[in-house]
This record gives C-alpha cells, sequence and structure tokens, in this order.
C-alpha cells in the first residue's frame, strides 16, 4: 500500500485551474520529486497535500487514512513535515534552540507543565535537546548548534529548516526548493544529507528546480504542467520523455532536438 495516495486533486482560483485532477502514489521510503515550469501548479499540490488549502475535487490519503479534510496540525501530529520556500527561522534562537522549537509541537509537555519543571518536563526536555543535536549532526549541522539563525549563511538555513521539520519525527517530509539559491557545495550537501534522512526511515517528496539534484536523488519524478500531470516515471525516462522537453523548452525547439 502506498504511504501517499493522491486522487483526482483539482484547486482553481477563480477561472484559474492551478491544479488539475492530479493523481499519484508516493511508497514508503522512495525520494519522489514534483517539477514542472514557473506556474505549473507544484506549490499549490504541496499545499493540498498538507492541508494549508483545500481542494475542490479530488482526495488524498496517507497511510490508508483520508486526510483531504484536516486540519495541518493534525497532520503534523499524524507524521508529515514540510518547509517553504522561503526560510522561516526564530532568528534570535540558536540553531539547536530552531530544531527543538519544531519538536514542542509533538512533545506531551506544554507551556504550564514546563513552567512548572516538574520531573518529567524537565527529562522530556533534555531528550528534545539531545535528539535536536542529533538532527543536527544529520544534515551536516553540528558545529553550528549554538550559532544565531540570524548569523547563518542562506544554504545552512535551509539545512536547519529541514531539520526543524525532522523534529517533528515526520514519516513522510516535503520540501518546496529546498535547493533554492544554494551553490554547487551546499547543493552537494544537500543531496547526501536527502540520503540520511531517507536512510534514517523518512519518505521524502520534493519540488525542486534545480534539474542536477532532482535526477541525483530521485527515485521517481512527477511533471506538472498548467497544472496537470504529463509525465510519471523514473528520472532516465523523465530526461527522454518528449512532453517533458516540450514543456521546459517549447514546442519548436523540441521538434528539433
Amino acid at each position: 500500500m502506498s504511504l501517499l495516495e493522491v486522487r483526482d486533486v483539482t484547486r482553481r482560483f477563480g477561472g484559474l485551474t492551478a491544479v488539475d485532477a492530479v493523481s499519484f502514489d508516493v511508497h514508503e521510503g522512495m525520494i519522489k520529486a514534483i517539477i514542472g515550469p514557473n506556474g505549473a501548479g507544484k506549490t499549490t499540490l504541496f499545499n493540498v497535500l498538507t492541508s494549508f488549502d483545500r481542494p475542490e475535487e479530488g482526495t488524498v490519503r496517507y497511510d490508508g487514512v483520508d486526510i483531504t479534510s484536516w486540519r495541518a496540525h493534525h497532520i503534523v501530529r499524524r507524521g508529515i513535515a514540510r518547509t517553504f520556500q522561503n526560510t522561516e527561522l526564530f532568528e534570535e534562537m540558536s540553531a539547536l534552540e530552531n530544531v527543538m522549537a519544531g519538536a514542542h509541537a509533538v512533545t506531551r509537555s506544554g507551556f504550564l507543565a514546563a513552567a512548572l519543571r516538574l520531573p518529567w518536563t524537565v527529562r522530556e526536555q533534555r531528550e528534545v535537546a539531545e535528539e535536536s543535536g542529533r538532527l543536527l549532526r544529520l544534515v551536516g549541522l553540528g558545529e553550528w548548534a549554538d550559532a544565531p539563525a540570524a548569523d547563518m549563511p542562506h544554504g545552512l538555513r535551509r539545512l536547519l529548516e529541514i531539520a526543524r521539520a525532522l523534529a517533528t519525527k515526520p514519516r513522510l517530509l516535503l520540501l518546496d526548493e529546498p535547493a533554492a539559491g544554494l551553490n554547487i557545495a551546499e547543493t552537494s550537501a544537500l543531496a547526501e544529507a536527502l540520503y540520511r534522512i531517507r536512510d534514517r526511515g523518512s519518505t521524502i517528496v520534493v519540488v525542486e528546480h534545480d534539474m542536477g539534484l532532482v535526477m541525483e536523488v530521485s527515485d521517481e519524478i512527477v511533471v506538472l504542467d498548467r497544472g496537470c500531470k504529463i509525465a510519471e516515471g523514473p528520472p532516465r525516462l523523465i530526461q527522454k520523455d518528449p512532453a517533458v522537453i516540450a514543456a521546459y523548452l517549447g514546442e519548436e525547439e523540441a521538434d528539433e532536438l
């Protein structure tokens, strides 16, 4: 059974159909990419998958359960986490504190219990700090644990946001343009981090424009164009698909290849 099942999802904005009857599956343990030209509907689809938006038609099932109408915080607790195109970090907090903040979405202790420093909350906080440190090392940020997020370079901030998302212990991690603005070395570090995250037990869905990264890390790729799915398959087939070439290069240029 698929971990994530997307069936005929459609999202309209007035007269514009941003996502048009899109269907695909994500099997546990894979890295699946969603690609397409600008305006293809990738981020809108991501928003639907994580309940930041609602589809007019279609369903989203996670681990066999229909989550189409669930609220975003319920989805996080169920085991789905995501990042966004623009990093949203707590600038004055350290890298470690940022990751710990993400963990509080799934911890038992609330504000009052933490303020009273009950024995079990102290123990939980210690465990959260230890796990947050492990997550920073997982994405290659171990040396930055005590650095304020505001002092971190752009590429490392991307990795920090991924570590914070991992603090919610997701089975399914959705990454929206994680390589945006990264240089070659940072993109290579991101690829290695994605492998480690997958090997640690998280299934990954990534929206990305960097085709080098996509072709390197993806097991399967979904291609969108003008809201419609035009192709799906392993990277070696997607690279040769005439519809994909036409979508990226234009019909006339594709005919000349």
